[in-house]
């Protein structure tokens, strides 16, 4: 099962980035999963540019979502909203088919974030008709080191979490290929 891990965070120090590849880390052999980190070197959003090829970094993105089975996104909050970078990389999805079908489940690094997270269910529930709204994980991992969020999601408790919402996650996906 190939699943693509979208970091909402433009930061090299990432809470969400370091959480996602943990769970990269521990997911395998089972599950390959890829971590996109990469929302900030995203051109910002413009119909006209969908007119002729897209830009090169869009359209590794785009093959990237087309080539998974299914998608993780897990974001930080800014000023109690999605961040730019994410909320740019979704725009570019919207009129594209590779989102449409595409089941997508959210993970959390924090014990906040809500008026973030709201905002996102809404908007990804638009661009997807596959977007589980009750699959999420959530862990409380903010100002943790990578190597600390690699030791959490390490304890047994932590690594059934994930392990259920990865299969969850495939059961969704088997579900919604089925239809």
């Amino acid at each position: 099962m190939k699943i693509l891990a979208i970091s909402g965070s433009g930061r090299a120090s990432s809470t969400n980035t370091a959480m996602l590849r943990a769970v990269a880390e521990i997911a395998q052999p089972k599950h390959e999963v890829t971590v996109f980190d990469g929302t900030a070197g995203l051109p910002v959003f413009s119909p006209d540019f969908e007119v002729g090829p897209l830009p090169v970094e869009v359209q590794a993105f785009v093959d990237m979502i087309g080539e998974s089975h299914c998608v993780i996104i897990s974001s930080p909050e800014y000023v109690r909203s999605i961040p730019g970078g994410l909320k740019n990389a979704i725009d570019w999805l919207v009129s594209r088919d590779e989102i449409v079908q595409k089941p997508i489940a959210l993970m959390h690094a924090s014990h906040r974030g809500e008026d973030m997270l709201e905002q996102l269910r809404l908007v990804l529930s638009t661009v997807s008709q596959k977007f589980a709204q009750d699959l999420f994980l959530r862990f409380e991992f903010m100002k943790l080191s990578p190597e600390e969020i690699s030791d959490r999601l390490a304890v047994p408790t932590n690594r059934a979490a994930v392990a259920d919402f990865l299969r969850d996650l495939t059961n969704s996906t088997v579900t919604a290929g089925s239809e």
